[in-house]
């Protein structure tokens, strides 16, 4: 390789360093971070004089440490914060209810716990069943905006 850009091979690294910072930021995902540290590796060998080949194997190790032993890590404590509180429909699925118009050919209202009424059907496998005001029902699926819902047993005459 030729001498003069061996000693310019530094600005390379801090390029590097400088690129995958910058799309780091909008991945958000740790990868780049763990390219642009191990390009800190390299800089730093060609700084204290490490030929080329030793530059790319130590900025090549550091980077593959960085991503299997420090990211996982990383990316687990990031989404450990998350609210584990179900929302939107997540949060219907699982609701007991009751009904509050008489169902007719497994269609009608319910109103959930949480204080909604929601237009509902029965699930196929009970739609032969005859729901009257009052029956109480759960909330097995969402499709739009009818809630799928089945009778809970002993609500049942």
């Amino acid at each position: 390789m030729d001498p003069v850009l061996l000693d310019y091979l530094w600005i390379v690294w801090i390029a590097l360093i400088l690129i995958f910072g910058v799309v780091e930021i909008f991945t958000l995902d740790f990868t780049f971070l763990m390219l642009a540290v191990g390009s800190v590796g390299g800089l730093l060998t060609s700084l204290f004089g490490g030929p080329a080949w030793l530059q790319v194997i130590v900025a090549a190790v550091l980077t593959l440490a960085l991503l299997f032993f420090v990211r996982p890590p990383l990316l687990r404590a990031l989404r450990s914060g998350g609210d584990p509180t179900p929302s939107n429909v997540d949060a219907l699925l699982g609701l007991v209810g009751s009904t509050s118009t008489a169902f007719v050919d497994g269609a009608g209202q319910v109103k959930l716990t949480n204080g909604e009424t929601w237009t509902a059907r029965l699930v196929p496998a009970a739609s032969d069943s005859a729901l009257v005001i009052g029956d109480r029902v759960r909330v097995v699926a969402i499709e739009g905006a009818t809630a799928i819902v089945e009778p809970i047993e002993g609500s049942l005459p």
